[in-house]
């Protein structure tokens, strides 16, 4: 099978790694930035709320959350926007893209241990059942979580048994690789098709996720594996397929680019790309820890302080990971 499917069904096939929930942080295989901190879903929130104020019909929009585990990052931005103005939880509806019914149940016990039946969510089991005139949309790290084809000097890769095997390339694959000057490396599937179909039901919509990667290819291969913090490149010795397969994490840097070019194709505008640390910063992050401590002990605010660290720190998460805005 190509790589793409191999990967398909390694993240998402029967008994795949996403089917079942995954501790994420120190008992997981990995952190991410809604691990790390509250404060990573009340910037992206501050941010939003400015929107609002610029266009109030936003206030009575859609906030949805791609790709949301149990929920945390939308709760932790609704948390803030009541902060901000407690009427906007009554006039803001709430949505979560997610297709299997065990994982939206424990999102929905998720969101009423955090606030009883104050908020009603509404389920989607993909973006384009989403027919609103406005939706504000928030994804943090799915676009590494598409499969990909891997190619190298003319040829990709293949699986048979968890062997990887390198056969001539398709010359669609080799046409659009080069396109981004790319001949080594991954290139993911999916990604026009999950912008067309986020463009197709929300007339009006603003989009931010936050992913790590880089505008331009590196023509290398990133393609990896996570075990409880351990990182095995694919090609690594050490690593064995056939035991990390379905039980690991398999991810790889993303090429914003790619990303770019897709959603611009199916009628978005770029409204900003830039590192995480840079986002977080103009979202109003270093605003809100301030105000954290006015009201926080010494302790707490200086374990938050060294939490936001690693979100915006260039040797952790601040420059690794990028933000993307789109309008439409």
């Amino acid at each position: 099978m190509t790589f793409s499917n191999y990967m398909n069904e390694w993240l998402y096939g029967e008994e795949g790694y996403y089917k079942t929930f995954k501790d994420i942080g120190k008992e997981g295989d990995f952190y991410t930035a809604v691990s790390t901190s509250s404060f990573f879903g009340a910037s992206i929130a501050n941010h939003f709320y400015k929107l609002i104020q610029e266009e109030s019909f936003k206030r009575d929009g859609w906030l949805i959350e791609v790709g949301a585990h149990k929920g945390y990052l939308l709760c932790d931005m609704i948390q803030w926007l009541y902060t901000l103005d407690p009427t906007l939880v009554q006039t803001l509806k709430f949505g979560i893209v997610e297709r299997q019914e065990h994982v939206q149940q424990e999102q929905l016990k998720y969101i009423e241990e955090r606030f009883g039946s104050d908020i009603e969510i509404s389920h989607f089991s993909d973006i384009d059942e989403v027919e609103v005139d406005y939706a504000f949309v928030v994804a943090n790290e799915i676009f590494d979580a598409f499969p990909c084809e891997l190619i190298k000097d003319g040829e990709q890769a293949f699986v048979t048994e968890n062997v990887v095997e390198w056969k001539e390339a398709e010359t669609e694959l080799l046409a659009f690789a080069s396109t981004h000057r790319q001949v080594k490396g991954e290139v993911a599937v999916g990604y026009e098709e999950f912008a067309l179909h986020m463009g197709k039901g929300i007339k009006k919509c603003d989009f931010v996720s936050f992913d790590y990667g880089e505008k331009f290819v590196r023509n290398d291969f990133s393609i990896r594996v996570y075990e409880q913090h351990k990182t095995f490149p694919l090609f690594d010795e050490e690593l064995k397929l056939e035991e990390a397969f379905k039980k690991a994490d398999i991810t790889y840097d993303v090429n914003f680019g790619h990303v770019i070019e897709a959603f611009e194709e199916a009628g978005f505008e770029l409204d900003k790309y830039e590192t995480q640390a840079r986002a977080l910063v103009r979202f109003g992050l270093i605003d809100i820890l301030e105000k954290f401590a006015k009201q926080a002990t010494q302790s707490n605010y200086v374990r938050e302080a060294d939490k936001i660290k690693t979100l915006i720190a260039p040797t952790i998460m601040g420059d690794k990971f990028k933000m993307v805005h789109f309008k439409k």
